[in-house]
């Protein structure tokens, strides 16, 4: 077999969901270490790129350490899921802990062209699962100062502010793996992108 024909066919015979999962450390554009659900053993959160000419979005992907050990374990693994750059300074997306035990996720455009606009997605873990928690968007135009956006909206409960205006929607558990953007900015009353 050809050195391309083996890895190929490995590939093939993997199943999807651990072949999404894989991915080389190079490939890491942000990481952080918190206690996601709460045993007292860190766990991870890392956002890692695409492969090399792919015109996905990175990926997000959590680990649990195992009870007792220091071992992780994948438990969420969405590719295509945050938008950024990491060869371009203002469009990076990031991922921090928080001192509630949530992770944050941040994506943003701050370098180029007249649309400026900076997002938060707060992932915590409820019931055995990651959730989104918490969604925050604002945006400016650089050319119109008076063209702004703004929406802070806890999702788990529905209550929010919207361009400095309450909002209210159903409170709801969103999986993180089948959450979407426009979720928060429909509930907020926002364009659509």
């Amino acid at each position: 077999m050809t050195r391309t024909a083996l890895p190929l066919a490995l590939a093939a015979l993997l199943p999807a969901a651990a072949a999404a999962s894989d991915f080389p450390a190079d490939r890491i554009t942000a990481a952080a270490v918190g206690d996601w659900n709460r045993d007292g053993v860190q766990d991870l959160a890392v956002i890692a790129r695409p492969p090399e000419g792919s015109d996905d979005d990175s990926g997000v992907y959590i680990y649990l350490a195992d009870d007792g050990a220091s071992r992780l374990t994948l438990k969420v693994s969405v590719p295509n899921k945050i938008w950024g750059s990491a060869t371009v300074y203002g469009q990076e997306a990031g991922v921090a802990a928080l001192a509630n035990s949530s992770i944050e996720l941040t994506s943003q455009n701050s370098a180029i062209g007249r649309d400026r606009w900076e997002q938060r997605v707060t992932i915590a873990y409820r019931e055995s699962r990651f959730v989104v928690a918490g969604y925050t968007y604002s945006a400016y135009d650089t050319l119109d100062p008076n063209h702004t956006e703004s929406c802070d909206l806890n999702v788990l409960t529905g209550k929010g502010t919207a361009n400095g205006k309450p909002v209210a929607t159903k409170g709801a558990q969103v999986a993180f793996e089948d959450w979407r953007d426009k979720i928060g900015r429909k509930a907020c009353g926002l364009a659509q992108e």
